[in-house]
């Protein structure tokens, strides 16, 4: 998903686009404000009045704000509903999944397991799992637990990711296991390139480690001390009476409604956390304080060292910059771009931030640091628009870095939506321009059909029935669709769930006898989420 800078690679699920909104509700605690002049910069009815304009203009449901100021909470609440047509109101407490946010989690988890001496960054990861394997032997052997996490393993953008996206019956320890078929595409610790995977790895080391269930050890080092009552490991683990919001997104690009549930119970480490405004509060003032925070008696307790800190807040992965979208985008280019350890560093007018953003089916969202002010934002939202979470995050950090001159960031990110989405609908009109609508397939519809195997995925069918193909990926229940003819051996996948924005082209390579040596298949959207890793696959014939 490499689309744009200011929107974070996990995010890019789909670009918010103008439409109406409901008409505005809002929580009982919408705003919480501690009095005191550090908050005089960022005033609360203006704040009020952006998350709606924000809702309005990219059609966001609900929408839930934190920010933190040198240890206090000054502003938490929520604007909207949980979901859309019906009545329960967004507040501080409601869950959202946070995706990619939880990465921070794995990474501190691995710190504080440094800390005790129970592993070190630099141990192999054979080590820690015997059985661990890439698909490269040199880069199986010298794994470290630090590359786990800084995405330059040599793996491609989002590689493997279908052995949990959008859900999988895979176990964590199958999705692991089967990373040794899963190829790579750069030399080890050559370059950055987004993955999840490698996290679902550092989960396993973790357990492995410390003796428990990575559930257990968050909830007894992270979540208990720091009272974050609202945070689960994920989906699974939601219970009866929780706030959840309900997911999002636009069918087929284009009519917003609720999307399906899933979990990422086989990758939780990667992105499988709910959370809520007030408990990720919580957890970015620890960050802010060097991992230190206050107990319920008034003791002062530690997360882990600012060593361990200061690691994790370390460049580990260059990455490269490009140029804003649009103009009015200019000035969030930053000096520099990296990733350290669960985290995303850069710079906004000369300030360093410490960041990283969620993607996940229906829910989108950004955590923010400026750790020299004392300065943190927490945006959460249940609607997959970056430019949402975005123009929020930027007009905060604006009214504490230059509160005398503030950008219009609603439609400077709308202005870099839109041109995204006329990129890609004037790459789909070339498509349809090159398309040879009058061929036909090679085979009779029964010359496809049959079990197909890629090497990391495992099976998937295509399947013959009433004179229609389909396709149906074996462990993954939600990738089942239709088979259309595009030309000659490319047929186009239609997942029945027009949510999922992952239709993905099909093509079909004969051998010399007739009959189908193996199938590849790519994703037919620019704006279709980079975890639909199709380009990776293989199929051959399970004879």
């Amino acid at each position: 998903m490499p689309r744009s800078l200011s929107l974070h690679l996990s995010c890019l699920l789909a670009l918010g686009l103008a439409a109406s909104a409901p008409a505005p509700v809002r929580a009982a605690d919408e705003v919480a404000q501690v009095a005191g002049a550090q908050a005089a910069s960022l005033d609360p009815a203006q704040l009020s009045a952006l998350v709606e304009r924000v809702r309005n203009r990219f059609e966001v449901p609900g929408i839930a704000v934190a920010v933190v100021k040198d240890g206090q909470v000054l502003f938490e609440g929520g604007w909207g509903v949980r979901e859309m047509g019906k009545a329960d109101p967004v507040d501080a407490h409601t869950q959202f999944a946070i995706a990619s946010n939880t990465k921070a989690f794995t990474a501190a988890a691995l710190a504080v397991l440094v800390d005790e001496g129970r592993l070190s960054w630099d141990d192999r990861v054979t080590d820690h799992l015997p059985w661990f394997r890439m698909s490269d032997p040199y880069v199986t052997a010298d794994m470290r637990v630090r590359d786990l996490l800084t995405h330059r393993s040599g793996l491609g953008l989002g590689a493997g990711d279908l052995l949990f996206w959008p859900g999988s019956t895979y176990d964590a320890a199958e999705v692991v296991r089967r990373l040794a078929h899963v190829p790579l595409k750069t030399g080890f610790r050559e370059r950055y390139a987004y993955d999840n995977i490698l996290y679902a790895a550092a989960t396993l080391v973790i357990e492995q480690a410390s003796g428990q269930s990575f559930a257990d050890f968050l909830q007894e080092r992270f979540l208990d001390p720091l009272g974050m009552a609202d945070t689960r490991a994920n989906a699974d683990a939601l219970r009866p009476g929780d706030r959840a919001a309900t997911g999002h997104a636009r069918a087929d690009f284009t009519t917003l409604r609720p999307t399906f549930d899933v979990t990422w119970h086989n990758a939780s480490g990667a992105g499988g956390l709910y959370s809520s405004a007030h408990d990720m509060a919580r957890w970015v003032n620890a960050q802010l304080a060097g991992g230190r925070y206050t107990d319920a008696s008034g003791h002062a307790q530690v997360l882990f060292s600012p060593q361990r800190q200061k690691e994790m807040w370390s460049l580990h992965s260059p990455m490269d910059i490009s140029e804003p979208p649009v103009p009015e985008l200019a000035a969030t280019k930053p000096d520099f771009l990296g990733y350290g350890l669960g985290w995303f560093l850069s710079t906004y007018r000369d300030h360093k931030l410490v960041w990283h953003s969620g993607g996940w089916p229906g829910h989108v969202s950004r955590v923010t640091l400026v750790p020299e002010l004392g300065l943190g934002v927490v945006v959460l939202t249940n609607q997959e628009s970056g430019p949402a979470f975005n123009a929020i995050t930027m007009h905060v950090l604006d009214a504490f870095i230059q509160p005398a001159e503030r950008n219009d960031w609603v439609a400077a990110y709308a202005a870099g939506a839109d041109k995204s989405r006329r990129r890609a609908e004037e790459a789909w009109k070339k498509r349809v321009q090159a398309r040879n609508a009058r061929s036909k397939p090679s085979l009779p519809l029964s010359g496809y059909a049959g079990t197909y195997r890629d090497r990391w995925y495992g099976d998937v069918h295509v399947t013959l029935e009433n004179g229609r193909l389909g396709m149906r990926f074996g462990a993954s229940p939600l990738l089942v669709g239709r088979l259309e003819h595009w030309q000659h051996d490319t047929f186009l996948a239609k997942w029945d769930e027009r949510t999922l924005n992952g239709d993905a082209f099909v093509t079909f390579s004969l051998d010399a006898d007739g009959k189908v040596r193996e199938a590849r298949m790519e994703a037919a959207s620019e704006l279709t989420d980079f975890s639909f890793d199709f380009q990776d696959l293989v199929l051959e014939p399970v004879e």
